[in-house]
């Protein structure tokens, strides 16, 4: 059978059985931001286990899509190495929710494994946990096992709990048979091999029984549960090897197409060379994970989730090194992984383009840091103080990470291969050089001045009760204060021309929090007056007013008035209901993976950061901001109410992942558009914005993009602006304002005419100046080598000569420095038959040492610039003496 028919004879047999085929859940927990991905079968019916929700159906099944690469689930590490660890996998499930228990689900896993699977009887056995006596019956009635079969183990083995407290129960492992010609280490010691609980390979457990029939309390207790019920998982991978007869995951038709693609793009053989077999099962699998994780909507970044892909992509990425491909491989890996997965797994193959653009672009940006990385980390394992021992310095660790931003663990992972290791002590020099730079980094943003000028400490505040916020109904109202800090003392009273930080008991002001700006406004005391500049938050809940007191004196415990700025607070609203708009039509427009990933509400702009790993097209900004200006047409209703965590999160609300809730929320509603968790300020209705614009688009980091937008009267003035500058662009060129786009392009098109006439002009002058070079060259250590210098060429022109000499040496390395505009360029090529030998990025590095400057590239193409044209001839000569030493 394979893995496809596997999948579906599952589902149908349990369709059969009563259960409803309930589809995938995606690998990112929509209902649970503390867990990292989806890992088991499950997840998705957390609710019903705990009583929380009720479903249409009390039977289920599922093929679940499941990711283990992290937190305490962390197979990433072993990945390769063993034949059954992954990263991503299938998880075979079927459930019960109150209806049947143990009996069936015995039933049911015997029937389908031997009957519809065909698994030879003897070749199964089972475990119960210790006092499980009902199990033990059970599969001597069913399976008809002699005592001896049936394997009774602790609550290690066979005991499952939902978390320290909650539903659990004992669980009964299936195990097959590999045979006992695989090594054991208990028989080769002379013992008796310890079948399912033993480490060897012989027994392999492929399905999890669970039977959840207690609750735990806090105390440890454990009482029936009145409903109790059935959670079962079977590895896809797992079973599909025992039924395609093979005892490595990897060879199934799961994943094996995968390996022999990477094994042609790297013209070897599967099973030849061990190191590369890793190498290839390595990729197979992060590849899976890499383009299920990305349709799901996460991103490579550095937090999070985020993070955990860019790991697993990084670490194929350098076994793709190993294996000798110096080019971005895994983008077409990905479109692999949709071929094979299309048919269970059709929006993987819609998701496709996306997937494989993100993953390109991370490659790309990612090559140069790869190569430089692994160059230093042979430079180190080369070098004459290496042969004294094989534990890395922990400061040559930290380099790696500052200097090169080379990732500590993958630096660890590469260390292991070439023999070498990083112990406790490497990390804990690697964390003080960590903690020296970050106290360098304090003093640095100490000595720049102000950052931190007028915020009182902490200490200051201690004891305060918590700020009563008022402003979500109220613009102003009566309060008391209950301190006042001046240049960071606690004081009675602040006077006039004075600048104070003071607490109230209540207010109006919105503190800084959400990317929303905190409010401005007035303090009016019996004797005194200040201006609220702004309002921050200390700590969890106490606002603090930064203020100048313009008139008289007020002191702490006096009665005022405090009033916000209403114009400034109306147009933070319209720019935080503006925002909501534009995540919720970023999400319809580009995907559910354009999730938040920060922002800015001010009340003359908006600022939203999001996940999307490409530049958003033109005519998909157009449509987000069509989509926006049809809800404010709409004129929704914004409806903010409190509601427990786990009700919002169930209505569907938007929370920020690894974002620390309490049990109540705030959730902000508009019509049927957008519901997030917030706790800002907005409009009653979406018609008071009258007018969204968006100004700009780009990217602030990897994965990440920026949108800047505005609304109302902002808006109006940023359309006038642009309607300005066209009207003037058109009385330039003397034309209607209408007309300019054509004319424009008219001109560019010229421009790109007389460019393309330059082009063949320089390609004619390079292949003149090409001939004379080539046949200057030098033969080095058996190698053609030509340094030249071409003062007044661009980068493009040094690499049109350097293409050109390469392609007429055949064989060599060649190098051509300019002076242009006083800056020094440099391009280096080495013919790919010489590049196991000579790296180009490596050589260049060199030479643009001689000359001030620092550069790098790939094996085979590398440039680099210089600060001292004075010394540019020397540094060329220099390449001779670097081909004669490798």
């Amino acid at each position: 059978m394979t893995g496809d028919e596997i999948r579906e004879a599952f589902l149908r047999y349990f369709e059969r059985n009563g259960h409803t085929r309930v589809p995938s859940s995606p690998l990112v927990p929509g209902d649970d931001p503390t867990l990292l991905f989806t890992n088991a079968g499950m997840v998705q019916f957390k609710g019903v286990f705990l009583g929380e929700e009720r479903r249409a159906y009390t039977r289920a099944t599922t093929c679940q899509k499941c990711v283990r690469a992290g937190g305490k689930h962390n197979d990433l590490e072993n990945v390769g190495r063993t034949a059954r660890h992954h990263t991503f996998f299938e998880m075979l499930g079927n459930f019960s929710f109150g209806d049947y228990f143990k009996a069936d689900a015995i039933a049911f896993a015997w029937e389908l494994l031997t009957r519809d699977f065909g698994l030879p009887r003897e070749r199964l056995t089972a475990t119960v946990f210790t006092d499980d006596d009902d199990a033990f019956a059970l599969w001597k009635k069913v399976a008809a096992f002699p005592d001896d079969r049936i394997l009774r183990l602790g609550e290690a083995d066979n005991f499952w709990a939902m978390g320290d407290t909650g539903p659990c129960g004992p669980s009964s492992e299936i195990h097959f048979h590999q045979g006992d010609h695989l090594p054991c280490p208990e028989a080769a010691a002379g013992r008796r091999c310890l079948g399912p609980a033993c480490d060897c390979d012989r027994w392999l457990e492929i399905w999890n029984l669970v039977f959840m029939q207690f609750n735990r309390d806090a105390a440890g207790a454990l009482t029936p549960l009145p409903k109790p019920s059935i959670d079962t998982g079977m590895g896809l991978e797992r079973i599909a090897a025992v039924l395609e007869g093979t005892q490595s995951n990897f060879d199934t038709d799961l994943l094996r197409p995968l390996i022999d693609g990477v094994a042609r793009l790297v013209g070897k053989p599967y099973g030849a060379v061990a190191a590369d077999d890793v190498s290839m099962r390595v990729i197979a699998d992060h590849a899976r994970a890499t383009a299920f994780l990305i349709a799901d909507g996460v991103t490579p970044s550095n937090e999070w989730r985020g993070y955990v892909l860019r790991r697993i992509m990084r670490r194929a990425m350098r076994h793709g090194r190993m294996l000798g491909l110096g080019e971005p491989f895994l983008w077409r890996v990905v479109e692999w992984v949709g071929q094979v997965m299309t048919r269970p797994y059709p929006e993987l193959r819609a998701e496709m383009a996306r997937v494989q653009g993100v993953v390109r672009a991370e490659e790309e940006r990612f090559a140069e840091t790869l190569d430089v990385g692994i160059a230093k980390i042979r430079e180190y394992a080369e070098a004459p103080a290496a042969e004294g021992g094989r534990v890395v310095d922990g400061k040559f660790l930290f380099t790696l990470y500052d200097t090169h931003g080379f990732p500590t663990d993958l630096a660890q992972e590469a260390f292991a291969d070439l023999g070498f290791i990083v112990t406790d002590d490497t990390l804990r020099e690697f964390e003080a050089e960590m903690e020296r730079q970050r106290a360098r980094a304090r003093a640095g943003a100490a000595f720049g001045g102000e950052a931190g000028a007028g915020e009182a400490s902490l200490e200051l505040w201690r004891g305060l009760p918590e700020t009563e916020f008022l402003g979500y109904d109220a613009l102003t109202a009566p309060a008391r204060i209950l301190a006042i800090v001046v240049a960071d003392r606690r004081q009675p009273e602040a006077v006039a021309g004075q600048a104070a930080e003071i607490i109230l008991d209540r207010t109006p002001c919105y503190a800084e929090s959400g990317g929303q700006q905190g409010d401005t406004g007035t303090i009016i005391g019996r004797e005194g007056q200040a201006r609220v500049l702004d309002t921050l938050k200390r700590g969890t809940g106490l606002f603090v007013h930064r203020v100048a007191v313009t008139r008289g004196g007020l002191r702490e415990g006096e009665e005022i008035a405090v009033a916000v700025e209403s114009p400034r607070r109306l147009g933070l609203a319209l720019h935080h209901t503006g925002t909501h708009l534009l995540h919720a039509a970023l999400r319809r427009t580009l995907g559910t993976h354009a999730t938040q990933a920060g922002s800015l509400v001010a009340p003359d702009r908006l600022r939203f950061d999001f996940s999307h790993g490409q530049q958003v097209k033109d005519r998909e900004l157009t449509q987000v901001e069509d989509l926006v200006n049809e809800k404010v047409r709409d004129n929704l209703v914004v409806s903010p109410f409190w509601t427990e965590l786990d009700a919002a999160l169930k209505l569907g609300a938007l929370a920020m992942f690894g974002e620390k809730y309490g049990p109540r929320v705030r959730v902000v509603r508009i019509g049927d558009f957008s519901t997030e968790l917030c706790g800002g300020t907005h409009l009653e209705q979406t018609g008071q914005i009258g007018l969204f614009k968006i100004v700009d688009e780009g990217a602030v980091a990897s994965g990440v993009r920026r949108i800047e937008a505005v609304t109302g009267a902002a808006a109006l003035q940023h359309v006038g602006q642009e309607e300005a500058a066209l009207r003037e662009a058109a009385e330039a060129l003397k034309i209607a304002p209408l007309e300019v786009p054509k004319r424009l392009q008219r001109l560019l098109d010229e421009q790109r005419a007389l460019e393309r006439q330059l082009q063949t002009l320089e390609a004619r002058l390079a292949r003149s100046r090409a001939e004379e070079l080539v046949a200057a060259a030098r033969q080095v250590n058996g190698v053609a080598v030509v340094a030249a210098r071409l003062d007044g060429l661009d980068a493009d022109g040094l690499r049109a000569v350097v293409d050109t000499v390469r392609d007429r040496l055949g064989a060599g390395v060649v190098c051509v420095g300019s002076v242009a505009d006083g800056k020094i360029g440099l391009v280096l090529a080495v013919t790919k038959d010489l590049t196991r030998r000579y790296h180009a990025g490596r050589l260049i590095q060199e030479v643009a040492k001689a000359v001030g400057g620092g550069g790098g590239g790939r094996p085979e193409l590398a440039q680099a610039g210089g600060k001292d044209p004075a010394k540019l001839d020397q540094a060329l000569t220099l390449l001779y003496d670097l081909v004669a030493k490798s």
